[in-house]
This record gives structure tokens, sequence and C-alpha cells, in this order.
């Protein structure tokens, strides 16, 4: 299936305003994928206890300042339950342009409306990232910024996933219609199953919604299918990060074929 692009005027804005981009990192897996990705600075580690020699030879490595602190003054320092016995500061991380991420030619962006649960948001974001997904979507308010404790949950996600910061999902879901690329969202009362989805190997942007009231009705109005994931038991629905792991991975095994 194709779709002629339609022509918008230019749009500017400042995505950034507001919006915490995952400038301290927590926890070993984070810290770890940070110097493994190397797409923005780490300017400053502290370490506490044993077992840590190799990512202290990273840091030192990549020029960080590294400053090894008591157990007491890392949990002082850290933002997350267990810090794992690191902590960084690093550069915020950079923005992906959205034009940019909707013109890949098989564009496989995830987007996350209301999303305020941090714990959520790291996980799919992590879920996203190791399906595949070429970037996401994340909106600057009504929605959890990029806090230490979503790169925790993340595990490193957010060093590898393009991400982009939009204003309101709805109004990045009419931009992705009129470049061609189309919408799915996921709902409960879905009229489609995500088993069958018909544009799965087609650019599209797999949205899920906020913990407990979902899609909001934009968003859903915007959206070319809405799918559901098929359930078997009495639970009436998913937590919004497993739902989008399974809508991701579902994506993942139709364009596998």
């Amino acid at each position: 299936m194709t779709r002629e692009p339609k022509r918008r005027p230019a749009h500017r804005e400042n995505p950034t305003e507001g919006v915490g981009r995952g400038e301290q990192v927590e926890g070993r897996r984070a810290v770890e994928e940070l110097f493994r990705a190397g797409t923005r600075r780490a300017r400053t580690v502290w370490l506490s206890g044993d077992g840590l020699g190799d990512l202290e030879e990273r840091a030192r490595a990549a020029g960080a300042r590294v400053h090894r602190v008591t157990a007491t003054e890392l949990t002082t320092r850290a933002r997350t339950a267990s810090p794992q016995g690191i902590v960084a500061a690093a550069d915020p991380l950079p923005l992906a342009d959205l034009d940019t991420l909707l013109r890949a030619p098989f564009a496989f962006l995830v987007a996350l409306e209301g999303v305020t649960d941090p714990q959520n948001l790291g996980a799919a974001l992590r879920s996203a990232e190791a399906a595949g997904a070429t970037g996401a979507l994340l909106a600057r308010s009504r929605a959890a910024p990029i806090t230490p404790v979503v790169t925790k949950a993340a595990a490193g996600a957010v060093e590898h996933l393009p991400v982009t910061i939009v204003p309101g999902i709805p109004a990045a879901l009419a931009r992705a219609r009129d470049r061609a690329v189309w919408t799915v969202g996921l709902d409960v009362a879905g009229d489609t199953s995500i088993h069958e989805l018909p544009i799965a190997t087609q650019p599209l942007v797999l949205v899920a919604g906020a913990e407990g009231r979902g899609l909001s009705r934009l968003a859903r109005d915007r959206c070319d299918v809405v799918a559901r994931i098929p359930m078997a038991g009495t639970t009436p629905s998913l937590n919004v990060a497993t739902a989008l792991a399974l809508g991701c991975f579902e994506i993942a095994r139709a364009r596998s074929r």
C-alpha cells in the first residue's frame, strides 16, 4: 500500500523546553551503554563499591572526571532506588528531527502519548529498541521526561534509539500522514488484531496511550488503523509498556518474513 504525501508548510518549534533529556545516568548497564554508544559526552562519573573497574577505565578513557565516593554519598546523589554503585552526569541526549525519522525508507517508529510513569516509559523504550524500532516520539508536556529512572529502566536503550520531542502526539501523527507514513494505534477496542496488520511492513508509527485511559480521542481519530492485542484471560488490559512490547515484536516478526 502506498499513499501520496501532501505538502505542508515549514513548522518551527522549540522541542526541548522544559524537558528532561537523560543528563543523569544511573546503573551499570545504562552507564555501560552510554560509553558504548559514544553519541554524547560523559562529563563526570561517581563510583562506590567493587566490581566497577571496567567502567572506571572506560570513564577515564572517555575523558570524564571520576570520583570514588562512599555509598552514602552516592545514594545522596542518585535519583533511583538502586544505582548499582555508579552515577554519571552526561550531556543531554541528542534529539532527532521528526521529518528525518519519517523519511527513513523502512521507518518503524513508536509514539508514546501521556505516559507519566517513568518506569513504564523506560521499559517501553527498551522494548522498542530491542524490536528494531528506528525512533521514538515523546510529547513535551503531560508525560514523563527522560529522568534517571527512565534511563535506568531503559537499560541503555536511550543511547541507541533516536528520540524526538514533539509538542503533541496528535499533531505528529498528522505530519506522519502527510509524509505517507501509516499510523497504528494500540487500543483494547481496536477493530483489527495486531497479528493481522496488513501494513506491518510499511513505514509506520505505532502509538500507545497513557496508563489507564489509553489513547486520547484526537490521537485515536488520527490513526489509520486501531489494533488490539487479543486477550485470552479475564484481565481487561495490559500495562502500556507490555502492550507496546507485544506490538513492536509482532511488527518485527511480520517484517522478518
